[in-house]
């Protein structure tokens, strides 16, 4: 079978490279065309896209650059239509997704949503558009389905894929040196984007700045190492920080607390057990906008599946190094509390094994009737 899929974020390509391994077990005769990125690479098939060239964050950077985008979902379209694939696997990215699955279904081709959009946060409306342009939705947060099924639409809770990842996941013995160095380690995570980097990072260094912490920076795999290094010169911290690329699974092993902005890295940071702060700080105009529309008491995947506040969150004008210092501090005082709250939350969502049942869910799907 033909597959192509459409993967806009580093988490999508996390979890779209591992749901193309499983499909290839499920289809010895698989092919793949996506949008996505490295780890997606690895598995093989054609790249038309990486996502880094679509990492657009916030209404006011949408509207800056949709010359680009609408020249993208163009591209894309055209790229569907000369490989007509058996089915299109859309991965989260909803603001271009939403849009190709859309077109795709009126076009005839089989449509699924892996790791659906968060409708249940905002622009409730979606959900419509979800039952109506897709074939399956394949749900990965224990509370989603039955969101689905009071708009009346079918969803299939597969697990979450974060689970597979992290199981499966070797360490790197050499960073063990860093877990017997005397000083704690402090892991930074300031996103995947450059806008987010460039508004947190120096946040984030600043209130550790007279710190004696053992700082690991960990580096998203579609930044480049210049945007880091200015800002770690610019606070005179070269001394302090380690940038460290692609392990950021190596760098939580190790950590013993982390400044992490919000999204899939606030749950990867509590499936390690390690204590956080979450940090978000956007551009102004974006933020008050999402902030009529957004229906949640939380930002963090953690407190949202848990349903409480189990990790302090910084947003917005609350996101200063005075602030963020003195979250840190009370980590050290909060931590068993915090890791017994991790072990519910790990519970919450069940058992390994999303990528393999997603891949069976779609298999299924493309069987003859």
């Amino acid at each position: 079978m033909k597959y192509y899929l459409i993967a806009g974020e580093a988490s999508g390509d996390l979890h779209g490279s591992n749901l193309m391994k499983s499909l290839l077990q499920q289809d010895s005769n698989a092919t793949f065309r996506y949008w996505g990125g490295d780890q997606m690479s690895q598995v093989g098939g054609v790249l038309i896209e990486h996502y880094r060239n679509m990492a657009f964050m916030g209404f006011v950077e949408v509207i800056k650059n949709l010359k680009t985008i609408l020249g993208f979902i163009k591209k894309c379209k055209s790229d569907i239509l000369t490989y007509q694939p058996d089915v299109l696997i859309l991965i989260d990215y909803p603001g271009f997704n939403l849009r190709m699955a859309k077109w795709a279904k009126q076009k005839g081709f089989k449509v699924v949503y892996y790791i659906t959009p968060q409708v249940w946060a905002w622009h409730k409306s979606r959900v419509h558009d979800l039952g109506k342009y897709t074939d399956r939705l394949l749900v990965i947060l224990p509370f989603e389905a039955a969101f689905f099924k009071k708009y009346g639409y079918e969803a299939i809770y597969v697990g979450h894929p974060l689970l597979d990842a992290i199981e499966n996941f070797i360490p790197d013995p050499v960073f063990k040196s860093y877990s017997q160095k005397e000083n704690k380690i402090l892991a930074l995570l300031p996103g995947s984007r450059t806008q987010e980097i460039k508004m947190m990072l120096p946040i984030m260094l600043e209130s550790v700045q007279n710190s004696d912490y053992e700082i690991l920076l960990a580096g998203a795999p579609s930044v480049i190492d210049g945007l880091y290094i200015d800002i770690i010169e610019k606070m005179k911290m070269q001394h302090m920080v380690r940038l460290i690329r692609n392990q950021t699974y190596d760098i939580l092993t190790v950590s013993d607390f982390a400044l992490v902005s919000s999204g899939t890295a606030t749950l990867e940071t509590a499936l390690f057990k390690v204590p956080q702060v979450v940090c978000y700080k956007g551009n102004s105009i974006s933020y008050h906008i999402a902030k009529r529309l957004v229906d949640l008491k939380y930002i963090s995947l953690v407190n949202l599946i848990a349903d409480e506040e189990i990790i302090k969150e910084l947003i917005q004008d609350d996101l200063t190094p005075q602030n963020l210092r003195k979250e840190i501090e009370l980590l050290s005082i909060k931590q068993q509390t915090i890791k017994q709250d991790y072990e519910k939350l790990r519970l919450k969502l069940g058992n390994t094994g999303a990528s393999r049942r997603a891949a069976q869910q779609i298999v299924q799907l493309l069987q003859p009737a």
